[in-house]
C-alpha cells in the first residue's frame, strides 16, 4: 500500500467534499474546515447502492466528524466509516493527509 496524490488542497471547498478514483475506487474526501485536514471514506451509500456521500453534508456529533448522505440521510463518521443510525452497516474508511498542498489518499 502506497499514498496516491489525487488533487490539490485547494480544489476542495472547506466545508465540502469531493470524489476521486484510487486504485479503481470511488473515494469521498472530504475538507471540513479551512485548515489542510482531510477524511476519506467510500464514496458508495451502503443504503442507497449511489456513489453519493461525497456530496454530503458534514456534521459534528458528540466531537466527531460525521457525513449525512444526500440520498438517505444516514451519517457515517468520517474517521472510521461506521454509520450512525444502524450498526449493521459501515463503508470503508481511507488514510488521507496533505503534503505539500496535495492531498494524498492511502490505498
Amino acid at each position: 500500500m502506497a499514498f496516491e496524490q489525487v488533487c490539490s488542497i485547494e480544489d476542495i471547498i472547506p466545508g465540502t467534499g469531493v470524489c476521486a478514483e484510487v486504485k479503481g475506487n470511488q473515494v469521498a474526501i472530504f475538507r471540513p474546515t479551512e485548515e489542510s485536514e482531510v477524511w476519506a471514506i467510500s464514496n458508495m451509500d451502503p443504503f442507497a447502492r449511489s456513489n453519493v456521500l461525497s456530496r454530503g453534508l458534514i456534521c459534528e456529533h458528540q466531537q466527531e466528524l460525521w457525513v449525512a448522505s444526500p440520498l438517505k440521510k444516514q451519517r457515517f463518521n468520517l474517521a472510521t466509516g461506521q454509520c450512525m443510525e444502524d450498526e449493521r452497516f459501515s463503508v470503508r474508511s481511507y488514510k488521507a493527509r496533505v503534503v505539500d498542498g496535495q492531498v494524498e489518499v492511502l490505498a
